[in-house]
């Protein structure tokens, strides 16, 4: 005999970190496709916000390129003026013993930092070399932070998955279920793949809009390897929440289906996790997805990964 659904209690709710006001409002997503959450800390002081080195290795690589770029022209631009600052004569070029220029001294400045030195200015002044040994000692410690910091955003574990563009309620086994394709977008291998997908909707309740959470039950909630895409499943049966539910009466209590992915890196041996979400203008329904087996090449199975997230419409 089957039972009613039940819904995540508040306790529950908790543990889930949404907490009850982000729950009420009914105009945002909770997560979106890229798995980052619709909420905004404000009210923190700069220094208690301040995390530099989270930031430096979360950002993107061009936002990384830009920023070190710009770094390394400010500081040298500095450590320029600062040579300038030792009065003109400073640094001078060794032939000639004329005064550097300013574009000479910036290009002076690089080649300090660096530590290859220049074969054609030097410092002459007591100033001008307290200044190169600051840069000397600036460039050494500036280089190495940067290269760990290279070193970290490659060697951090992450993971790539795939997540189809669309969601599908599809027909299953003289049933209907909701379903959603991932893959592994990298050519590492991962192993034992937990899936966890979450329900949510408004209900009313004593008169007025309360947000609801459901765990669906999956037909396979992990898998041991995952070499080829992955089909989750969600039977609608007597037992699901969805039963019963139109597309209309999905789309007007703002449902949508929080998806946790998570798995073992067998590269660098460690859990990793990924998450995104569907909403009702991402599912289809009467649809399925369409084959991405393309046979055998020589003795390998072929995945036409440009199929990944194609639809086929069934009958209604």
């Amino acid at each position: 005999m089957s039972t009613a659904p039940q819904p995540i209690t508040r306790e529950q709710l908790r543990d889930l970190g949404f907490g009850t006001v982000v729950s009420e409002q009914q105009q945002i997503r909770l997560l979106n496709r890229d798995g980052s959450f619709n909420v905004e800390r404000t009210g923190y002081s700069f220094w208690s916000a301040l995390s530099g080195y989270h930031e430096l290795i979360t950002m993107g690589w061009v936002k990384f390129y830009l920023l070190t770029t710009g770094a390394y022209v400010v500081v040298n631009l500095v450590f320029g003026w600062l040579y300038l600052m030792c009065g003109e004569g400073a640094v001078v070029n060794q032939q000639t013993h004329a005064p550097a220029h300013w574009t000479d001294i910036f290009f002076y400045s690089v080649e300090t930092m660096s530590t290859i030195g220049s074969n054609t200015f030097v410092a002459i002044t007591t100033p001008a070399n307290t200044v190169q040994a600051i840069e000397l000692l600036v460039g050494l410690m500036g280089f190495a932070v940067i290269a760990g910091l290279v070193f970290a955003r490659f060697s951090r574990p992450t993971a790539r998955i795939l997540y189809s563009d669309y969601a599908v309620i599809a027909p299953y086994r003289g049933i209907t279920a909701f379903e959603f394709r991932v893959a592994n977008g990298r050519n590492n291998q991962m192993i034992e793949v937990n899936a966890k997908v979450l329900f949510t909707r408004f209900e009313n309740v004593d008169g007025r809009p309360l947000r609801k959470y459901y765990q669906l039950n999956l037909e396979r909630d992990n898998v041991v390897f995952f070499p080829l895409s992955w089909t989750v499943v969600h039977p609608i049966d007597d037992s699901s929440p969805l039963k019963g539910l139109s597309k209309e009466e999905l789309v007007a209590s703002n449902a949508e289906f929080l998806v946790l992915m998570q798995g073992i890196d067998e590269t660098f041996a460690t859990n990793v996790h990924s998450r995104s979400s569907y909403r009702m203008d991402e599912v289809i329904c009467n649809a399925k997805f369409a084959d991405v087996f393309s046979g055998m090449k020589e003795k390998n199975l072929t995945v036409d990964m440009r199929k990944f997230s194609k639809i086929v419409k069934v009958g209604d």
